[in-house]
Parts: structure tokens; C-alpha cells; sequence
């Protein structure tokens, strides 16, 4: 197998590389292909200036803007573009993808893109940057709240960033999800939704039945000084002067909002966070949070993960620091405590002495109990590291995996081929392993094949094959040496495939892709080049899509996750 990998190696895809481009400097250009040609290529920027509120009077906002479309109060002769400064009042009409809000001036058509701004929310917003085709708005005040407003449980929501849209209905924002994907496929993916079919392909997003405690991993950082929102400094004035251990404002690698609790993780997770935060700062424990600008201090992350036992099904947590230095002992007060939590299994400290803000460590010492936690998923068991990949939501991932099953209209007979590209630390093919004749998997991560094989080992699955490998740099010879599958699934992040990718599952002509998405923009994109080629390039498309099937995995957030089924014509 070592000769499908020979070739490969490493590199960042940018994600908007190949997407369509829709006219965006033409005034007349249809509004729609503009918003989702804008949301396909977007990539979140945050304004990193404090913004005072300072609005236009309503009387000259009057004369010089256009709200919306829906907006008959605001009129202008001709067509408006605003600049860079400029306070405007605005409608949101939809959510983009990554959960901006999109509005746009009824005259030209022009969008306007705003953080943590809902479907019917009228605002007051801030213009703070400005693009050939669209600008980002800095949302100052509501005016009035969207019609689907509900309080959201975590006092947190409006500042963390994690959960973006907890104070819209569950049921709005699977609405909004699903509108996005079928926007995406049509105006990205260039899929007719007037044709009759359409209807039969594209499928009703599927809930997922929790919305809160879903998560089993969460990354906090320790920071040397709390990070406050403008609003609360008064009422807070000393809160950002003290060591903070949270997570990171919206838009900032140096800035910790001091978090306590936790709605996305469990119980137990959110009572080890809360030892934690009872005694971390004792200075006679004399420990320091990393400053990510001096590159001093000891502790820079702390890390939870809940799995399951495997013989009683009880829940058990994993507890990662993530320190700067070689010092484990300076842990043991901490270590201490959090081992009297009962499902605690695991504690372990990985030392990371890069002046970088990642969590894998060169080193890692065991502290207490196992080093590693185990998973259930699809009925077979995963054992999980400190590092390893694994789908944070557990529950929904199996949901997730049975449509990846349905989809691959398997024969039953244990016949089929099945080539995993992307394939992590193996979970999707070890799922099908059992009821086919071979898996092979590709991944360019070395830790997640490792994985992966120990894996297969661990569920006694010996028909998988996974290989190291860089999918972005293929060659002509890339998978020559095996036999010729009969389904490829392809689960890329979110840039989508490369090019090349894409050329050799068009000469590949396997009778079926599952094409698994977590950005619906990108794989609108591909698979309008599975399906119907790039005739600039001469390449001829092969496939036809027979469904698309998108899944909330994490409520509350911006994130989709689509399984898409696609035959060979």
C-alpha cells in the first residue's frame, strides 16, 4: 500500500478557489445568485474596534437608504451603496452560512453581511468593512426583535460565539438551515429547483433530538486577564483584570471570556470546569495562564471529553491540561480534586512548549486513571486519546451514519469495494466494514490512520486498509494498485475537494459517491462538477445527484452537515 501514498504530502486548499461567480458588480445582477454567491466565498471577519453607538438621525437615514426590500419607509432615488462608518437601519432576511445575517438596499441589491443578526430583526448596524459585492455590519442595537425570539437559557449566548442563535427558535433555525442548502445547491451547485424531480432529491433536514449537553469534547483557555464586552465594563470593572479561563471572544486568539458553565457539555463536564475555576487561581498553587503575546505562563488549555464505558454504559470524562511546560506535578492539587468527580476516568497533561495556540502536545503524561476513553458508535467501540478525532456529537453521529448506511444501497451479499477518502480515524468505513468485502481509507493526518487501524484491530474488523496520504496532491497512479471500488465516500473539510480529487472519481466512474459535507457551500460546488462538469477545463460530468440530505448536528450554531447520494449516469 505504500505506493498509493508515494506521491502525497501536505497542503492548504483555500475554500473559495473554484466557486462561481454570480456579476457582483452588476447593479441588476439577480439578488439571490449575488447573496449565495457572496455567502459561498465568505469567509467571518470580526471587527476588532470598539464601536460606540452613534446613529444617523432617522430623518437622514431616511433620505439616503433603503433599508430593505420589505422596507416602504425608507426611499431613495437612486441606488444606494453605503460606505465604510456608516450607521444604517437594517431588516436581516436569512441566515448565511456561518450564521451571518444577510440584508440587503432595496434599490441596488446590495449585501450587507451582520454577525449574530436574525431572520426579521430590524437593527441599527455599523458598516466596518467594505467589498467590491458586499459589506460586514457591526450590529449596534435591536430595534425590533425577529418573531421568532426565545430567551436564550445560557448567559454567555451573546458574547461566546459558540452558540450563535440560541435565542431563535429550535424550530427556526432548522428552517433557516435547510433554506441555505437548498439556496446553496441552486445557485452555487446550479440545480434547477423548478424541476420536478428536485423535489424528490432534496430532503427535510433532520433534527437532531437534543439540543443542549450534545457535546463530548470542549476546548477552554486560560487566559492572563478576562476579557469583558463593552456593555458590561462598568458593571464589571474588575472582572477583566483577573486570570480568566473560558473561551475566546468572537474573532480574537488573545481575548477569554471567563466561562463557568457550559450548556453544550455534560453535567459532570461542567462540574469538572467548575473545580477547576474554584481554585485554579489560589496563588499558593502558583499557577500562571499562558499570555499568548509575552509567551509566559504555564497553563494554556483545558480539555473535556466524555465517552462511555463499554460494559456498564455509564458516561466517563477525560481531562486534558494542556501546559507549556514539563512540570506534571504542578498539576497535582488540581488533579486531586477532579479525581473525586465519579465519572472521571482519565486525567492528562499534555506539554506543548510551541509559543502556538495548539492543544496537541510533544509529551503527554498520564496523571491519573487510563489514558484513553472509549465510544459506542453503530455498535462497534473506538477508543479515544487525548487527541484523537471523534465525532463530537455522539448521538447525532449515529444518526449521521445510518443515512451514510441507507445511502450506500449495500447487497448484502459482502461483494462491494468501498473507498473512504478522508476517512479520519475510520469510523464511516469500519461502520460498513462488516458487511462488504474491503474498506480502504485515505487520510493525511498520521495520528488519525494509527488510530484507525487500532480501531479495525479493536472491533476485530481485518478486511480495512487505511493509508497516509495528502487527497490534495494525488497523481495519475494514486489508488492504481487497487482493485476498483464499488461506492467511494468522500468526507472532506471545509475548503471540498480539490480539483484533482474531483478528476479522478470522474475517471474513476464508481457506481456510486457518498459525498458527507460539513459546508454545504463547497459541496454544492463539487457536486455541480461531478454532476455537470467544467467544460472550461474539458472535463465531462458523470454523476447524477439522487439525494441530498442535510443534518443539524449542532444546534444553535451556524454548522450543516449534508449527506449526499450520487449515481453513476
Amino acid at each position: 500500500m505504500a505506493a498509493a501514498a508515494a506521491t502525497f504530502g501536505i497542503r492548504s486548499v483555500p475554500s473559495n478557489i473554484w466557486l462561481h461567480k454570480f456579476g457582483a458588480r452588476t447593479a441588476a445582477a439577480s439578488i439571490r445568485s449575488r447573496s449565495f454567491t457572496t455567502l459561498a466565498s465568505l469567509s467571518p471577519v470580526e471587527d476588532t474596534e470598539d464601536i460606540q453607538l452613534n446613529v444617523i438621525p432617522k430623518e437622514d437615514a431616511r433620505e439616503s437608504v433603503s433599508s430593505t426590500s420589505n422596507n416602504n419607509n425608507y426611499k431613495s432615488n437612486k441606488s444606494y451603496y453605503p460606505k465604510r462608518g456608516q450607521t444604517l437601519e437594517l431588516v436581516c432576511e436569512s441566515l448565511a452560512f456561518k450564521g451571518k445575517g444577510v440584508c440587503k438596499v432595496a434599490d441596488s441589491g446590495f449585501v450587507l453581511m451582520c454577525d449574530r443578526a436574525l431572520p426579521g430583526e430590524r437593527f441599527i448596524g455599523r458598516v466596518t468593512r467594505k467589498k467590491d459585492n458586499y459589506a460586514e455590519v457591526k450590529k449596534l442595537k435591536t430595534v425590533t426583535p425577529h418573531s421568532d425570539y426565545v430567551e436564550a437559557p445560557c448567559e454567555y449566548a451573546s458574547h461566546c460565539g459558540g452558540c450563535k442563535t440560541q435565542s431563535l427558535s429550535y424550530e427556526a433555525q432548522l428552517k433557516a438551515k435547510e433554506q441555505q442548502v437548498r439556496d446553496l445547491v441552486v445557485h452555487v451547485g446550479k440545480f434547477s429547483d423548478q424541476e420536478p424531480e428536485f423535489a424528490g432529491v432534496m430532503k427535510p433536514i433532520v433534527p437532531c433530538d437534543i439540543q443542549f449537553h450534545y457535546r463530548n469534547k470542549m476546548e477552554f483557555s486560560f487566559g492572563p486577564k478576562g476579557w469583558v464586552p463593552a456593555e458590561q465594563l462598568q458593571e464589571n470593572s474588575t472582572d477583566e483584570f483577573v486570570y480568566a479561563l473560558g473561551l475566546h471572544a468572537p474573532g480574537f486568539f488573545d481575548k477569554v471570556l471567563n466561562v463557568n458553565k457550559c450548556l453544550l457539555q455534560s453535567d459532570s463536564a461542567n462540574e469538572v470546569l467548575a473545580t477547576v475555576q474554584e481554585c485554579w487561581r489560589d496563588p499558593e498553587l502558583g499557577l500562571s495562564p499562558w499570555n499568548v503575546h509575552s509567551h509566559t505562563g504555564f497553563l494554556k488549555h483545558l480539555m473535556l471529553r466524555s465517552g462511555r464505558n463499554i460494559e456498564t454504559g455509564l458516561p466517563e470524562l477525560m481531562v486534558n491540561f494542556v501546559t507549556s511546560s514539563d512540570n506534571p506535578e504542578c498539576l497535582r492539587p488540581l488533579v486531586e480534586k477532579i479525581a473525586t468527580i465519579p465519572e472521571v476516568v482519565s486525567i492528562v497533561n499534555n506539554v506543548n512548549t510551541s509559543i502556538g495556540n495548539t492543544s496537541v502536545g510533544e509529551k503527554e503524561y498520564t496523571l491519573y486513571g487510563k489514558s484513553t476513553i472509549t465510544e459506542i458508535l453503530r455498535g462497534l467501540t473506538f477508543q479515544i486519546s487525548a487527541n484523537s478525532f471523534f465525532q463530537t456529537n455522539t448521538r447525532q453521529a449515529d444518526v449521521l451514519y445510518k443515512l451514510i448506511e441507507d445511502c450506500a444501497f449495500l447487497k448484502g451479499d459482502g461483494s462491494e469495494i468501498v473507498l473512504d477518502l478522508f476517512c479520519g480515524t475510520g469510523t464511516i468505513g469500519l461502520t460498513l466494514a462488516k458487511r462488504v468485502k474491503h474498506v480502504y481509507g485515505f487520510e493525511v493526518v498520521a495520528q488519525a490512520v494509527a488510530d484507525a487501524c487500532q480501531n479495525a484491530t479493536l472491533n476485530f474488523i481485518n478486511n480495512a486498509t487505511f493509508v497516509e496520504g495528502d487527497l490534495n496532491k494525488i497523481d495519475s497512479t494514486f489508488a492504481s494498485n487497487l482493485p476498483k471500488p464499488d461506492i467511494v465516500i468522500t468526507d472532506p473539510n471545509r475548503p471540498g475537494m480539490h480539483i484533482k480529487l474531483i478528476k479522478f472519481l470522474l475517471r474513476l466512474r464508481a457506481s456510486r459517491i457518498i459525498y458527507v459535507s460539513c459546508n454545504p457551500a463547497t459541496c454544492a460546488r463539487d457536486l455541480n462538477y461531478l454532476c455537470y462538469g467544467v467544460p472550461v477545463q474539458n472535463i465531462e460530468g458523470r454523476y447524477r445527484l439522487s439525494s441530498l440530505q442535510p443534518v443539524d448536528m449542532f444546534p444553535h450554531t451556524p454548522h450543516i452537515e449534508c449527506v449526499c447520494s450520487l449515481e453513476l449516469r
